[in-house]
């Protein structure tokens, strides 16, 4: 937990570019995260309601051999309707409580026989879309197998039966809260639904079954969609530029200071102190940007650039400020007015620690890839000549 609040507070203060010809501008970088991975969802989120118009063929188990099997017989088919209310608790998985109704065919012959009922069953739901291809708030097609149980009354014969019911439901995103429903499903019921008993048969043969397609819309309620789970380790690699441009910074203190100590070395004791200063003041120093930004990145950076400014009131001369670019991002055309105003800033920070404008030699070098990673690139270099 601790190194996933480092991270974020890490994230918060990333910056990118989009690159442009004349105009810079910045923009805060979304959070990366994980494509399969989502944070839990309160109870009252990702609720729906679906109402549907439907078309149901029954196939009987006492149905006289011979005839037609076709589910648009007009013997055999009728219309009506369905309503339904679920919550996804994943972008995966989902329950639901549907009702199907409430006129139906009891099929023996090709005569009709016109029968009232209802299914009440509850349904697992399958989002493969979501669980193969990774969670999707604006994705259009929804492809959502189910299972469930249920209990059926036929009204007319009043008979009650356990059901098994499967289907596959499409959904069509329109909006944020409306989606079109296309489903197929099938139920099955005890041979004796229909209240017809017939012991001679055996296996899928002796359940009274009913097909159905239907067509509605679905209404999410309240809350709707799901945050993906941080990925604390894309978050990490975000600040790579700036800590390495932080590395590249100390190294360049490192090496300006062990050059010191081996020319003071080979220097008289008598003269020690006086070179001390002259090459202490003379070291350049490195001032580093985010990517795309003519934002010092801290105010560390700034404090380094104390010595020399107090150097050149003290004893004069001139103060050298060149910008530089990372030539792997932008144009060159971007990365020149862009090192031009990275060498403007910190030119404006030495006259806010009292260096006369005139004392200060400003200029923009573009984009550059001298150095390794491209980080180090994105620097403005003060130097007193």
């Amino acid at each position: 937990m601790k190194k996933l609040m480092v991270a974020l507070a890490f994230a918060s203060m990333s910056t990118v570019a989009l690159a442009q010809q004349t105009v810079e501008t910045v923009e805060v970088v979304e959070v990366p995260t994980k494509k399969y991975s989502v944070q839990t969802n309160g109870f009252w989120n990702n609720w729906f309601i679906q109402a549907n118009a439907a078309y149901s063929a029954f196939y009987s188990s006492q149905e006289q051999s011979g005839i037609a099997k076709s589910p648009f017989e007009s013997f055999r088919g009728n219309f009506g309707f369905s309503a339904a209310v679920g919550k996804w608790f994943t972008p995966g998985l989902g329950l639901r409580t549907k009702f199907n109704g409430i006129w139906g065919r009891q099929v023996v012959d090709e005569n009709k026989n016109e029968m009232d009922y209802w299914n009440i069953h509850e349904d697992v739901m399958f989002n493969l879309s979501n669980m193969f291809c990774g969670y999707n708030e604006k994705r259009v097609w929804n492809f959502i197998p189910y299972l469930g149980a249920g209990v059926a009354r036929n009204c007319t014969g009043n008979k009650y039966n356990m059901t098994y019911n499967g289907g596959i439901l499409n959904t069509f995103r329109l909006n944020k809260r409306l989606s079109i429903n296309l489903e197929v499903a099938a139920m099955v019921a005890e041979s004796n639904f229909d209240k017809l008993s017939d012991k001679s048969r055996r296996g899928f043969k002796s359940f009274d079954k009913a097909f159905t397609a239907e067509v509605g819309l679905t209404v999410n309620l309240g809350k709707t969609g799901f945050k993906n789970t941080p990925d604390v380790d894309a978050i990490m690699a975000l600040n790579a530029a700036q800590l390495d441009a932080l590395n590249a910074a100390l190294a360049d203190q490192q090496a300006e200071n062990s050059r010191l100590k081996s020319e003071l070395a080979k220097k008289p004791k008598e003269v020690v102190k006086t070179e001390t200063v002259v090459k202490a003041i003379g070291a350049p120093q490195s001032v580093f940007f985010n990517i795309g930004s003519s934002k010092i990145v801290s105010k560390k950076e700034i404090v380094n650039l104390e010595a020399a400014a107090e150097a050149i009131k003290n004893n004069g001369g001139k103060i050298y400020v060149t910008g530089y670019a990372d030539s792997a991002t932008g144009s060159a055309a971007y990365n020149q007015t862009l090192s031009e105003k990275r060498a403007e800033t910190v030119a404006k920070e030495l006259e806010k620690l009292g260096v006369s404008r005139d004392n200060i030699v400003v200029e923009g070098k573009g984009g550059v890839a001298s150095l390794k990673p491209a980080s180090y690139n994105r620097r403005v270099i003060v130097e007193i000549k």
